[in-house]
């Protein structure tokens, strides 16, 4: 099963690199900070700093890296929580799973991958102190500046990641909870400066002619869609409520993929089980439940609902994992996964490839 799945990841990669255009992805790395702050730019910057102009392959290069960086750091995260030997199952499942690793794939370049990253970086790296809380706050600034959409799709993860692993283990004194607040209100600040502030500040031919002074091609000449960085919550309302009576017909698609992670799921319950405090019980489902109504708002406003159901799988997966360290810190992880009744379903995912983006498949 797993040599399946990693033979059915490397022909995705050669579909998305060999027969796809990377139309958007090229266009959010072209975007920079020539006219001023803009949202969605930051990573273009960076980029823009070793290719003045850009190269073609340069969305799939970066996307490349950052989801083999991904794979590495989850593989570490794994082996900490569960163990590679013990729980090799367990992993080949979550491997298997299209709306994880493999439908990042499929959304090779785009930036909701870096959410993922942070998150599992902060399900890492050590929590022993005030440090961690204030590193996670920057890195949740940053996401919120290579995309805003983050602050609903991975901040709202990364927050419960380190309330479970710094907040629920030891006694938190003032100082804790004033770091908590105040990282708080500069997230949300900064997210409020970036829908007020964060629009292009020329026209949008004079941005495209710079954009088009960056290119190099001809593949994509001709075919950017600089008139993203200049849309409102408004054209992304109008748009999505368009499209709506359709995208419900669609729901059951995405229903039947979760209920296919039955195994996973009893998993988590049992994990939730096993802590020892009622208050914990009720702080993780209430954590998911937070998270899911991110979930909920990103649905009604932007219609990617397919790219939108991986990624809030993903949280869940991350989430699981968290709570899983919650439970052995506190000396009650007992719950195992049941490798004979997950085998069938495992099966049927590993040959479904990805979600997609904004349709089914």
């Amino acid at each position: 099963m797993f040599v399946a799945n990693v033979g059915l990841m490397a022909a995705l990669f050669v579909y998305k690199i060999k027969f796809s255009s990377p139309d958007l992805q090229y266009t959010l790395l072209l975007a920079d900070y020539h006219f001023g702050f803009m949202k969605r730019a930051l990573i273009g910057a960076l980029v823009g700093l070793v290719f003045p102009e850009l190269p073609t392959w340069a969305p799939y290069a970066l996307g490349t890296a950052v989801w083999f960086a991904n794979l590495g750091v989850f593989a570490l995260l794994f082996d900490k929580v569960f163990g590679l030997r013990r729980q090799m199952p367990l992993l080949v499942f979550i491997i298997a799973s299209p709306l994880f690793l493999k439908n990042f794939i499929q959304t090779l370049g785009y930036y909701d991958i870096y959410g993922c990253l942070v998150a599992t970086i902060f399900l890492l790296v050590p929590a022993r102190s005030v440090v961690y809380v204030l590193s996670a706050t920057a890195a949740a600034v940053v996401l919120l500046v290579i995309h805003h959409l983050h602050m609903l799709l991975y901040i709202p993860t990364l927050i419960v990641i380190v309330g479970f692993r710094y907040y629920l283990v030891r006694p938190i004194g003032r100082t804790g909870l004033l770091v908590a607040g105040a990282s708080l209100v500069l997230v949300a600040a900064v997210f409020l400066f970036l829908q007020f502030a964060g629009s292009p500040a020329v026209p949008i031919e004079q941005l495209e002619a710079y954009m088009n002074s960056r290119m190099t091609g001809p593949p994509l000449r001709g075919t950017i869609w600089v008139a993203i960085f200049y849309r409102t919550v408004g054209d992304e309302l109008h748009d999505t409520w368009n499209f709506m009576s359709t995208n419900l017909l669609r729901f059951p698609v995405y229903i039947g993929l979760v209920a296919l992670h039955w195994p996973l799921i009893r998993l988590f319950g049992s994990i939730i089980e096993d802590l020892a405090s009622p208050l914990h019980r009720r702080l993780v489902v209430a954590a998911l439940v937070a998270v899911s109504l991110g979930y909920v708002i990103i649905f009604a406003v932007i219609f990617d609902y397919s790219r939108w159901v991986a990624s809030w799988a993903t949280c869940m997966i991350l989430l699981l994992l968290a709570t899983k360290q919650l439970a052995a810190a506190l000396g009650t992880s007992t719950a195992s996964f049941d490798e004979r009744r997950a085998r069938g379903f495992a099966w049927i995912l590993t040959f479904v490839p990805r979600l997609g983006t904004v349709t089914p498949f």
